[in-house]
């Protein structure tokens, strides 16, 4: 019976969780859902019972799609910036606070002049936002103190499911960088951000590097799950550092681009590469640095990729079909390119990259008479991906200078955009065709623990891209004009982005 590596994604709305062989073939998959509770406006939580449920759900249903398989290693990828705090009996004390949480803006502002943005920069690599564990746990030391008072352990979302599995306390760089509590050039937890923030040591678990062994299943768990007690599980890694293992994306040849719902842009670097003015964020890879192999990536990120096409579809077009997608790209396909003088501004929930504006707003600009929903979708897809290459000018100022884009999420299985990509940013492009990524670059750790594999050799290995699609010089030179009305659109309004005042009470 041949060895299988199980990874698990714990992700923003749901868990996949996969099975794959030692050459990279994906045997069986699956996925459980779980929701986001939005307790008051600007609040996003989740429950950690939640999570372990779905877990042991989709582990079960993919022992029923393959039975026989022998389970040889756990390895672990997971949303990243996420809090749950946990007791001296180890219970969750609160439910898990996740990324888009957006109640510790003034907690934001808080870390971020008592460091001093510089300062900060130099020690996380990255700007602290809403939403990432640095801000949250301050936002509950000031608002919930009678709480604070009792947490034992903070973790972030993949680390406590690993302790559901094995029962052990542990973190990975990766993960770690993303709570804004590390040093990124020692790899460890920072004296000075736990000083600062009130943090004791013993309240955040060990780091242990990304593809190490982190323990082991307990019989308790395996009982749940249904598997053997004893399986080794690794450490793991943050989502986006899983989803470039799985991509292929270890070294500076290649940029990934993900078009989900939100957009990001990774590109892997060889040392702590910071911008000085805080538009990307720069955060330990889940490999160790050692000559050759890029220990970190930039990453640059956009808020309303996907679903800005979502929003199209849902509240503009009111479109409900399974083929509604399919017939959006189709509209937009026989559309010239520049959807005839229309412009789409993508910040529906504000934009990170390389705005970092949380008033910016969405626009439509040049709207006729003779526009038709065919435009519309066509200046969305144009604007995201104009929104995309705005992040990707930022890592070449840095100094990015990548031959190929591999593309990954829903916008890798669209033709037209693939293209769009390719002409806009002028470089060929590869659609990665392996999915659920940031499983796979789970089950990469997980064969690395086990001491099997080597996971920067493996991930080029495993990845699966088709055709690359080379840029059309002509279009590429138009886009680069329609790009510079798409920056001057923003810079003529950010200051206006602020909402007009809303009717009062008892007006209709």
């Amino acid at each position: 019976m041949s060895e299988h590596w199980l990874g698990i994604d714990l992700g923003t709305s749901s868990v996949k969780v996969l099975l794959a062989t030692v050459d990279g073939a994906v045997v069986a998959s699956t996925a459980a859902d779980y929701p986001i509770e939005q307790p008051q406006p600007g609040r996003a939580e989740q429950s950690p019972e939640a999570w372990w449920r779905a877990t042991a759900g989709a582990i079960k249903d993919l022992r029923a799609k393959a039975p026989s398989a022998r389970i040889t290693a756990i390895g672990l990828s997971g949303q990243m910036h996420g809090t749950v705090l946990l007791d001296a009996r180890r219970q969750s004390l609160a439910p898990a606070v996740i990324w888009p949480d957006r109640r510790s803006q003034q907690q934001v502002t808080e870390i971020t002049e008592s460091l001093g943005a510089q300062r900060l920069y130099a020690i996380t690599g990255s700007p602290v936002s809403t939403g990432f564990q640095a801000a949250t746990v301050r936002w509950f030391q000031a608002h919930a103190p009678a709480l604070w008072q009792q947490v034992s352990m903070i973790l972030l979302p993949k680390d406590y499911l690993r302790f559901r599995l094995t029962g052990e306390f542990a973190a990975d760089p990766s993960d770690a960088a993303g709570a804004l509590l590390l040093d990124e050039e020692r790899r460890d937890w920072s004296d000075v951000l736990l000083t600062a923030l009130g943090i004791r040591r013993d309240q955040l678990p060990p780091i242990l590097p990304s593809g190490a062994l982190a323990g082991t299943l307990t019989t308790e768990a395996a009982h749940v799950l249904g598997l053997p007690a004893g399986i080794p599980v690794a450490t793991g890694a943050a989502d986006t550092a899983c989803s470039a293992l799985g991509a292929g994306v270890v070294d500076r040849s290649r940029l990934l681009l993900t078009i989900s719902t939100g957009g990001q842009l990774v590109q892997p670097c060889h040392a702590v590469e910071i911008d000085t003015r805080g538009r990307i964020h720069t955060f330990c890879s889940a490999l160790a640095p050692a000559p050759g192999q890029a220990g970190w990536y930039q990453m640059g990120a956009i808020l309303a990729a996907g679903l800005s096409l979502r929003w199209l579809r849902d509240q503009v077009l009111g479109w409900q079909t399974h083929s509604a997608y399919e017939q959006m790209t189709l509209l937009a396909a026989d559309v010239a390119p520049g959807a005839d003088g229309l412009l789409f501004l993508p910040y529906l929930i504000g934009e990170r990259t390389p705005h970092m504006d949380a008033t910016a707003r969405g626009a439509f600009y040049g709207l006729t008479l003779a526009h038709r929903q065919a435009h519309l979708v066509r200046a969305v897809m144009e604007g995201v991906t104009f929104a995309a290459y705005d992040a990707y000018s930022v890592l070449c100022e840095l100094g990015a200078s990548s031959q190929e884009i591999v593309l990954a999420g829903g916008g890798a299985r669209s033709t037209l955009w693939q293209q769009l990509v390719a002409d806009v940013f002028g470089i060929a492009v590869a659609p990665l065709q392996t999915a659920e990524q940031s499983a796979l670059g789970a089950a990469i750790l997980a064969g690395t623990a086990a001491g099997v594999l080597d996971a920067a050799d493996t991930a080029r290995r495993w990845a699966r891209y088709g055709a690359a699609l080379q840029p059309d010089e002509r279009r590429h030179a138009f886009y680069r004009q329609q790009l510079a009305a798409f920056r001057a659109l923003y810079t003529r309004n950010s200051g206006h982005f602020e909402p007009p005042m809303a009717a009062q009470p008892g007006i209709t």
